[in-house]
This record gives C-alpha cells, structure tokens and sequence, in this order.
C-alpha cells in the first residue's frame, strides 16, 4: 500500500491533506529529475522553504496578535503580570491617592564579572551614600552574585546604570509607597516588603486589596484629605502648646459612622515604618483606652432621660459632697446649690450625676452602657480596636464613679461609637473606614429614642452657650459639647494623681435642624497635657482640649457643607435659663 493510501486511511482530514500534498511534492521532484528538467527541481524547492518559513511567520504573528488582543496583559489587568505581593491603591473618599504601589529596582553585585574592584567600590560609593561601606565591600568580595541595594527609583537606575560598570545589574522590585508621609499614617497604616498589611487599614482590608489589585482597582476610605489635614494640624499645634505625651483626633458622620478623619499624635512615615518607635507607631485612637472623666455624664444623662428617672426639670442637690457607702463624691468646684439638670450638665457636677446615676441603679445603667457599644471593643474595620476595662461587679460604688468617667477605660472610638446615638435620633451605627454612598444608611439597633437624642442635643449646646465648654464654640455653627478631665491612676502612689489627667472635648455641630440632618461628631483628646500661662496653669478639657476643638470646626465646615448661620436659627435649643458658669472648665 502507499504512503498516500496509510495516511488516507489512518489520519484525520487535515492531516490526510497534508500527507497527499507532501506526496505529490516529492512525486513532482522525481517527475522533473526525470524529464532533465533541473531548474524546476530548484524552484520547486525554494518554493517550499519559502511556505516554510511563511507559514512559521504567520503563526509566530497570529500567537502575538492572540497574546496582545485577548490574554488581558495589555490593559495591564491580568493576573500574570502582576507580582504576588501587588496591593491596590488607595484613596481617600475624593479619590486623593494615598497609598500605591510603583515599579522599583533591586541592584546586585556579580563579584565574577567585576573588571575593576576599585574603581567600582569607589562610583557606587558616591551613587548609594546610604550604603554602608562593609556593605559594599562584602558585596564585591563576594563569591557570587549578591543584593545590594533596594527601592530604587527609575531615575536612580538610570542614574547608576549610565556608569557602565561591569558586573552591575537590576531586577524590577513592587514597592507600597505613600505619597503623603505622615498624613493619616495611623488609618492608613503600612504593609511588609512581602505585600502583607501590617496596620491600619493595610491590615484591615488587606484581602480585599490583594483582589483588586488583579482587577486595576482602588480602594476609597471614609476619610476627606481636607478634613484629615486640619486635624492634623489642630492637634498638632495643640500637642505643640501643652506638650502632652500623646494625643487622639476623631471627626465622624453621626449617621453614617464614616471617620472623616483620624489623627494619633505623635505620628510617622509609613514609607519608614521600621525605623519609627514603637510609640509613634501607636494608635491612641483605636489601641489605647484612657478613663475619659466627665465626657461620660453625657451618657449618665441621656441614660437618666431615656429610663425616665429625670426630665429637663429635674432637680440635684449639690450643696454638700455625696456620701455613698465608704466614700464621699466632690465637685471640682462647688457649686454650693440644688442644680437643673442642664445645671449638672453645664457646671460638670460629679455630685449631681451620681445622684442620677443612683437613681437608675446598676442594672439599668450597665445593660444601657452594653448597649452604647461601652463594655466592648468598638465595632470598626481597624484590628487595633482595644478592649475596655470595665468594672468587675456593677454595684453603687461602680454605678457612681463610672457615671462621671471614673473606673472604666475605653479607646476614643469606643467613645465616639457611643457618642453617636446621643446626636442621631438614639441608633447605635457601626464606624467603619470605608467610603460610603451618598445617602447611605446602615442598619442599626435603636437604644435610645429620638426624644432622647433631640434633648442631648440641645444640652450639649447649652454647655457651649454657657457652661464647661465655652472655649469650642465656633460662631454660627452651632456647637454643642462636654468637657472631659480623667485623673489617672498612678501605681507608684496607689491613688489617683491630680496632675495626671487626660483632658478631652466631645463635640457635636450643628445642634440645630431636624435629627435626620447630616450632623458631626468631633473629639480633641490630650494625654498628659501641661497647663501654661495663658491657661492660669489649668491643663483641664475645657482649656487645652475646647479651644482646638472650635478652630478645627470652624475650619472644617466648609469642607462638610456646613454654613455659618449668623442670628436666630430655626430649631435652636429651647432650655430654661441659666446661668454662665464661671468656674474653670474642667
């Protein structure tokens, strides 16, 4: 049987095609061989090495054409192209980019193909001054080829790739950068050289950015650069001025629990994580947790209004110190006089607020503190969220210290958390770090009805307009607010210390208009803050943490749509009238 008959019979169409083509080729070879015809010979087989490489070429640009149209490398979205440890950038809720990854260069040493050891110790010491000279000398005695430097920038390449020198090559590196150093550092946190978050959300969201990187997108937090930058610098000035050991800044959507803004002070460079102390690298926001001292009687009040046990027109004898069991409560400065419950509120009595407290009893006040979200660690993206201290057994004694701030630590986004059903109609939000729609309303559980909530708010601008917080009012935006002063517990001496106190200001704006308005939360926390000259030597929240308080609103209100509203206002705080207290703010 032929060969053209063998391949007819066993081989698909295509192939049969082929094996009959190739057979008639060689045939026709012979056939001209035969008839003395030559030059047919030659030309019949320059035709086929030309088909040949043709056909070599043609497949060649069909697989280019395939790779280049279809295999998604092109759009630079592919899964292929990217190195594993790829994160996506991220940006702040405008689309500011705050975090990304770009394109670097590793540079290695091959000692073998070095011409001259001298002369290129001498050019790389000059290009690379960060280097260490053993560094450079164990690199170029090496025995092979070894890394010498990394998280170089193409121009640097360029730059050291333009000497010429033998033995000197690059390998392409992804390196996280953050364009903007210390800003947001602490939200933002940073991620190892294996593509792996370390803090912040890097940490946090860190599945989440692997995936996008495959897909080309970006991840946008809750924060506003623009709100972001004056509380930073706020908080820095004031750190600046009372010289405390560190210092939070908080501002949040009451409705929405977006963090507009996070500041832990003192800060770093996420770009040179490692070489920041453990104690920049803190966030005081999310990780540490301080008794926060009068803030805490707003709680104490909303919880005494919501049950009942107090109206607007209830009354607290403050003219003597409490005595409760063993112990008897005090007011910083004594009033002396039976207080309205704005009074208590306004003068910050821990007399009157106790009585409160007392009067819902235990059980109440910590099923309403489980409720605020106080008794545990807040509910946010950031794996930092610490844990609180809390009471061990919930009696009198724990009933009445807790209720102005005392015998209980929380973090500040605890803190904030909670504050948020006080000024949004009594719903308990969750905070989170994410860019939200426009709109957007999470599911929450309601632990404090709207009357509540509509009363706390009108207290807390009644403290501005004339009680503890005066210095945080910010004209016409409506401020309302407490001052907090937590003494701290000092081991050495087995007591509280007077002169170690953690100064704060819990703020809200605008007061004013209907609950489902957009409203903020803003909090100024100072850690061991000193008092100065112009304090009178005060290093109280109504001093050092009020004031920074009411710059940063005023300057951050036109970033959040906010407008200065100059003379009466509609839905103003209509409270009974009382007087501008005069003692320091504490």
């Amino acid at each position: 049987m032929s060969l053209a008959g063998v391949v007819t019979r066993r081989f698909p169409f295509g192939l049969r095609w082929l094996g009959a083509a190739l057979w008639r080729l060689e045939h026709a070879f012979e056939r001209a061989r035969a008839a003395g015809r030559v030059e047919d010979d030659a030309r019949i087989r320059i035709f086929m090495v030309m088909l040949f490489f043709g056909l070599g070429f043609g497949a060649l640009a069909m697989g280019a054409t395939q790779a280049a149209l279809f295999s998604g490398s092109g759009g630079g979205g592919g899964a292929g192209w990217l190195p594993p440890q790829a994160r996506a950038d991220i940006v702040d809720r405008e689309g500011r980019l705050l975090a990304a990854d770009l394109l670097h260069y590793g540079l290695y040493v091959d000692p073998a193909e070095v011409w001259d050891a001298a002369s290129t110790r001498q050019a790389l010491a000059k290009a690379l001054p960060t280097v260490s000279a053993e560094r450079l000398d164990r690199a170029l005695k090496s025995e092979r080829r070894t890394f010498l430097a990394g998280g170089m920038t193409p121009v640097q390449k360029s730059a050291i790739h333009q000497l010429g020198l033998p033995g000197i090559s690059f390998e392409p590196e992804q390196k996280r950068v953050y364009p903007l150093n210390h800003t947001a550092s602490h939200l933002i946190g940073f991620s190892d050289t294996g593509g792996e978050g370390l803090a912040g959300a890097e940490l946090a969201l860190n599945d989440e950015l692997r995936a996008l990187a495959r897909e080309s997108g970006e991840l946008a937090l809750s924060i506003d650069l623009r709100v972001q930058g004056a509380l930073e610098d706020e908080l820095r000035k004031a750190a600046e001025t009372y010289g405390p050991k560190g210092a939070v800044g908080l501002v949040a959507h009451v409705h929405t629990g977006e963090i507009l803004g996070l500041a832990s002070y003192p800060d770093f460079d996420p770009n040179t994580a490692s070489a920041a102390s453990a104690d920049a690298r803190l966030n005081r926001a999310a990780s540490s947790v301080f008794e926060m001292g009068s803030t805490f009687k707003a709680f104490t009040v909303a919880i005494g209004l919501d049950t009942g046990v107090a109206t607007m027109a209830s009354t607290f004898d403050a003219r003597e110190p409490y005595k409760l069991g063993y112990r008897t409560i005090s007011d910083y400065h004594a009033s002396r006089k039976v207080l309205s419950l704005v009074e208590v509120f306004q003068h910050s009595s821990n007399i009157g607020t106790a009585r409160l407290a007392v009067g819902v009893g235990p059980e109440r006040l910590s099923r309403y503190f489980d409720d605020l979200g106080l008794t545990t660690a807040a509910k946010v993206e950031l794996k930092e969220s610490a844990s609180p201290l809390t009471p061990k057994v919930w009696n009198e004694d724990a009933v009445a210290s807790t209720s102005f701030g005392h015998g209980m630590n929380i973090s500040p986004l605890a803190l904030t958390r909670a504050m948020l059903p006080l000024l949004n109609g009594g719903k308990l939000v969750p905070l989170t770090i994410r860019r939200q729609a426009p709109g957007f309303r999470p599911e929450a559980k309601r632990v404090l009805s709207e009357t509540t909530s509509t009363q706390m708010l009108q207290i807390m601008r009644a403290n501005v307009t004339g009680g503890s917080g005066g210095k945080a009012d910010a004209p016409g935006l409506s401020v309302g607010g407490k001052t907090g002063t937590g003494e701290k517990y000092d081991p050495e001496i087995r007591r509280y210390n007077g002169k170690r106190q953690v100064s704060s200001f819990a703020a809200v704006f605008p007061t004013d208009g209907p609950l489902e308005n957009d409203r903020y939360f803003v909090l100024i926390l100072l850690d061991e803050p000193h008092g100065t000259p112009q304090t009178f030597g005060y290093s109280t929240g109504g001093w050092v943490a009020a004031p920074a308080t009411g710059q940063l609103i005023a300057r951050i209100a036109p970033f959040l749509g906010i407008s200065r509203h100059i003379g009466p206002m509609e839905h103003q705080p209509r409270l009974a009238s009382t007087p501008t207290v005069l003692a320091e703010a504490r």
